[in-house]
């Protein structure tokens, strides 16, 4: 099954576009109101709408780091340092992981970009 995908407000939105072209189920948390919350309640959103994550902020590997350390639940976040990668093999690696990946194997971990 497919992997969702949940964007944070710091992505640029040529790899949510990009993504979607290329028929990769992707929300934004500019689209689903949510622009405004701090880390913690934004992984709990994209767990609530069975989404994995990804960022370009690192505050989020450090929210992921204290879940996997206390046993709290989340779906997964997928990171990439925004000036290590460009949007092109940002869409190119996330695709991969959407269409081929399997949800399960990212519960409570972060994978990093690129792959």
């Amino acid at each position: 099954m497919a992997i969702a995908l949940y964007m944070d407000h710091h992505v640029p939105r040529a790899i949510t576009v990009g993504l979607r072209l290329r028929g990769v189920d992707v929300m934004t948390a500019y689209e689903d109101g949510a622009s405004e919350q701090d880390d913690p309640q934004l992984l709990d959103r994209a767990n609530t709408l069975e989404r994995v994550l990804f960022t370009q902020d690192d505050d989020f590997l450090a929210e992921a780091t204290r879940r996997q350390k206390g046993g709290i639940f989340f779906r997964g976040v997928i990171y990439a340092y925004q000036l290590r990668i460009s949007v092109g093999r940002c869409i190119h690696d996330l695709e991969i992981i959407a269409k081929a990946g399997e949800a399960e194997d990212l519960y409570n971990q972060v994978q990093f970009l690129p792959l």
